[in-house]
C-alpha cells in the first residue's frame, strides 16, 4: 500500500513539472506583441526633437503703458447763473458744436439789448453832431461862425465817434457772455458722468465741472521703454512709421493696433526710461482712458536667421547649450550663443546651422552620449505681428 501511494505521488510531481515547462511555449505567442511594443522604449530615453531652421523673425520691444483720451476737457461755466438744462445724457456720443448745457440766458440777453440801444442813441447824436459840423464849416468859410465854434463841434464829433466804438465793444462783450450761456462740445467725443444737475446755480469761479468730454476715437497710449533702445527707435522712425500693438494685462489678448506717434523730449532720470506715445483708431472701443496695457513696438525684422525653440536652450556652468541629436540617436552637448528671444524662438548667433535636430523635451535625463528615442515636436512659427 505504501509503494502504490509513493508511485502515485511521483507521477503527480512529474505531471506538474511538465506543465511548468510547457507554460513559456504556451504564453510566448501572447506576450510577443507586448514585448515588441516595449522594445523601443527600452532602447533609448524618449525625447521630443525639433530642427533648427532659417526664417524671418520680427524685432519687438515690450513696454508698459496707460491709455489716454486723445482730447479731454472739463466743462465748467464761464458765466454765473442758473443751470437750466442739460440736453445730453451721461455716456452719450456728441459731435463738435453740439449743445451740452444751458445757463439761464435772460440776464445776458438784457445786457445785450441795453448795449444795442445805447449804440443806437449815440449813433443819432453822432449824426446830429456831424450835421452841425457841416453847418459850422460852411458859416466859418463866410466868417459867420468863429473858429472856436468850429473846433468845438469837431471835438464833439470825435467824442461821439469814440463813444460809438465803446458801444460796439459793449455789444461784443454782451454777445460773448450770452454765447457762454450755451455750452457746446469743443470736439467729437463722449460725455462723462454729470456732476451738477439742472436747477443749481453755477459760478464762473467754481472749480467743479458740470461734466467732461473725452475723445476716445482715436485714442492714445503712452508707454515707457529703457533708455538704451532710444537710438534704435529713432533710427527706425527715420525709415518709416512703426507699428504698435496693445495687449491686455495678460499679455495675450490683443486690444488694438496703431502707430507710434512720437518720443518724449527727455529721459526720466529717476527710472532711466523714455516715454513714447502711440495712437490707435480704437474702432471697437477696446481701449479706455486710464486703462493699463502692455505694448509691443515693432522695430523691424531680422531676415533669414537661424532659430531654435527657446525650450531647447539650456543654461549650464559654461553658458548656454543645446542637446544635439546625432545620426546614431545619441546626444551631444552643443554650446550656442543666443542673440535674442521672441515668441518662443531663440535667434542663434553662433553654434548651430539650420536643419540640426535639437532636444526640446526630456533633457533632464540626458548626458553626453545618451541614446534617445526620438519623437518629433511641433516647430514654433516665427513670431507674427504682435505675437
Amino acid at each position: 500500500m505504501r509503494v502504490i501511494g509513493l508511485d502515485r505521488s511521483m507521477r503527480l510531481a512529474a505531471l506538474c513539472a511538465g506543465l511548468v515547462l510547457a507554460c513559456p511555449a504556451v504564453l510566448a505567442p501572447a506576450l510577443a506583441p507586448a514585448l515588441a511594443a516595449d522594445a523601443p522604449a527600452s532602447s533609448g530615453i524618449p525625447v521630443t526633437v525639433a530642427k533648427t531652421q532659417r526664417q524671418d523673425v520680427p524685432v519687438w520691444l515690450h513696454g508698459l503703458g496707460t491709455v489716454q483720451a486723445n482730447y479731454v476737457v472739463a466743462i465748467r461755466p464761464r458765466v454765473d447763473g442758473t443751470l437750466t438744462d442739460v440736453p445730453v445724457k451721461e455716456g452719450q456720443d456728441v459731435t463738435k458744436g453740439q449743445l451740452l448745457a444751458i445757463i439761464d440766458p435772460r440776464p445776458y440777453q438784457a445786457i445785450l439789448d441795453a448795449a444795442i440801444a445805447k449804440k443806437q442813441q449815440d449813433e443819432a447824436q453822432l449824426a446830429n453832431a456831424k450835421a452841425d459840423l457841416d453847418r459850422y464849416a460852411s458859416l466859418a468859410r463866410n466868417d459867420f461862425a468863429s473858429r472856436q465854434q468850429l473846433d468845438t463841434q469837431k471835438s464833439s464829433v470825435k467824442q461821439l465817434t469814440a463813444a460809438m466804438a465803446a458801444d460796439q465793444a459793449q455789444i461784443e462783450a454782451a454777445q460773448l457772455n450770452l454765447s457762454f450761456a450755451y455750452i457746446t462740445a469743443p470736439f467729437d467725443g463722449r460725455v462723462g458722468l454729470r456732476s451738477v444737475d439742472p436747477g443749481n446755480v453755477v459760478h464762473a469761479s467754481e472749480q467743479t465741472q458740470i461734466m467732461s468730454v473725452a475723445q476716445v476715437q482715436p485714442i492714445s497710449v503712452t508707454f515707457t521703454l529703457p533708455q538704451d533702445v532710444l537710438p534704435r527707435v529713432t533710427a527706425a522712425m527715420a525709415e518709416g512709421t512703426l507699428p504698435v500693438v496693445a495687449f491686455a494685462s495678460d499679455d495675450k489678448t490683443e486690444l488694438d493696433r496703431g502707430t507710434l506717434l512720437t518720443v518724449d523730449n527727455a529721459i526720466d532720470t529717476s527710472t532711466g526710461t523714455i516715454k513714447l506715445k502711440a495712437t490707435f483708431p480704437n474702432a471697437h472701443r477696446t481701449l479706455w482712458p486710464g486703462q493699463f496695457v502692455r505694448v509691443r513696438l515693432l522695430l523691424g525684422t531680422d531676415r533669414d536667421v537661424v532659430t531654435a525653440p527657446t525650450i531647447a536652450v539650456q543654461r549650464g556652468p559654461s553658458g548656454l547649450y543645446v542637446y544635439q541629436v546625432k545620426p546614431d540617436d545619441t546626444v551631444a552637448v552643443q554650446p550656442v550663443t543666443v542673440a535674442r528671444e521672441e515668441g518662443g524662438l531663440s535667434v542663434i548667433a553662433q553654434g548651430l546651422a539650420p536643419g540640426v535636430p535639437v532636444v526640446t523635451g526630456g533633457q533632464s535625463r540626458l548626458q553626453v552620449g545618451t541614446r534617445v528615442a526620438v519623437r518629433d515636436a511641433a516647430q514654433p512659427a516665427a513670431a507674427k505681428a504682435g505675437s
